[in-house]
């Protein structure tokens, strides 16, 4: 038979593993990713680099969180009909399960008492910031969405939002391919690139043959399109 000091002991650390649990499954949020700068020499990104001086061939797996960066209100988001789909999914998750879990782990961790110096209480907190702040992104992003024809895209001649661009860096006989597309987009092969940033800005319009320019932090890149569609 438990004592009454025995027993509250027993029902703190059943509070506090349940908390851990919840915490687990929620806590994959957004987070941003500091990227290396290309070459100050002016030059294509070094060995292994991508077009912003990340590692090429960095994939972003199912779980992963994508940044949080501020959209313009007029701002559309050219997304793929999969791409949409699955970030609709999302939202219902997390505004559905996600918060009624989160709210569970906040009221369980109010149970263990003095919330000044609780970490379970404001690792909860923090964890019910950054879901909402996803939500936020998500409803802006799904609010925003132009949906990409990919049959009409892929037959172009012209670089598109949802084109996918093979390029060759002055200087250099490699090419890579990338998919012109939003942050959101997920791609197993092709790293993507937006159509928002510089290389992104440069190749929209852009046809096979083409030279363009664009300015990054070590200086201006010279590119040619070698083929546009797959």
């Amino acid at each position: 038979m438990w004592t009454v000091g025995e027993a509250h002991t027993s029902g703190v650390c059943a509070y506090s593993m349940t908390i851990t649990s919840v915490l687990g499954v929620l806590i994959a949020m957004p987070v941003s990713r500091a990227r290396t700068r290309p070459s100050t020499t002016g030059g294509r990104p070094g060995p292994g680099r991508g077009v912003d001086g990340a590692p090429r061939g960095h994939r972003s797996g199912p779980t992963e969180p994508i940044p949080l960066g501020g959209v313009s209100d007029d701002e559309s988001t050219h997304l793929t009909q999969a791409t949409y789909d699955r970030l609709q999914a999302e939202l219902e998750d997390l505004t559905t399960r996600g918060r009624v879990e989160i709210a569970r782990a906040i009221e369980a961790a109010r149970a263990l008492g003095d919330l000044s110096e609780n970490g379970d209480y404001h690792a909860a907190k923090d964890t019910q910031g950054k879901m909402e702040s996803r939500v936020r992104r998500l409803q802006h992003t799904l609010g925003h969405a132009v949906i990409v024809d990919d049959e009409a895209v892929g037959s172009s001649e012209t670089v598109a939002t949802g084109s996918t661009v093979a390029i060759r860096y002055e200087g250099d006989d490699e090419i890579e391919r990338f998919l012109v597309g939003s942050i959101e987009e997920r791609h197993d092969e092709l790293n993507v690139v937006s159509p928002g940033s510089p290389l992104g800005q440069a190749l929209l319009g852009k046809s096979s043959g083409d030279v363009v320019e664009y300015e990054a932090p070590g200086g201006t890149l010279r590119v040619e399109i070698v083929q546009v569609g797959s």
